[in-house]
C-alpha cells in the first residue's frame, strides 16, 4: 500500500550550489550531506538533491505547503528563482504556483486549507 509522499528528488550540476540554495528557500540546513545525495528534512517530508540527471521541467513536479503563496513566491524569486507559472486560485481557497529554480526544476508551492496534517502516516 502506498502511504504518500515521502521523498521529491531535484537534479543539480552543482551539489554545493544546490545544497546552499536550497537551504535558503527551505530556511534549514541539510541532514544528510553526501557527494551522491543531500536530504532536507521539510514538515515530515524529504527534498532531495542528486548530482546525475538533467534539471528540467520535463520531471517530477511536487508541490510544497506553504502558508501565504505570495509572500513565499516573491521570497523564493528574491533569492534566485524564476516564476514558471504564476499564483493561481483553483479552488476552495487552493492556490498554487510553480517556479523555477535556478537550475531549470520546477519547484511548485501550494497553499491549501483543506490539508490536514494529521492525515501524515
Amino acid at each position: 500500500m502506498i502511504k504518500g509522499l515521502r521523498a521529491v528528488m531535484y537534479p543539480v550540476p552543482d551539489m554545493q550550489q544546490g545544497k546552499a540554495w536550497y537551504s535558503q528557500v527551505l530556511g534549514v540546513a541539510p541532514y544528510f550531506d553526501q557527494p551522491f545525495y543531500i536530504g532536507f528534512a521539510v514538515g515530515g517530508f524529504e527534498l532531495g538533491l542528486f548530482p546525475d540527471g538533467q534539471p528540467g521541467i520535463s520531471g517530477n513536479r511536487a508541490h510544497w505547503g506553504v502558508d501565504k503563496i505570495e509572500d513565499e513566491v516573491e521570497r523564493i524569486v528574491a533569492l534566485g528563482a524564476t516564476v514558471f507559472s504564476a499564483v493561481q486560485d483553483v479552488g476552495q481557497g487552493i492556490k498554487v504556483a510553480e517556479l523555477l529554480d535556478p537550475y531549470g526544476n520546477i519547484f511548485g508551492l501550494i497553499e491549501n486549507p483543506l490539508f490536514d496534517p494529521k492525515a501524515i502516516n
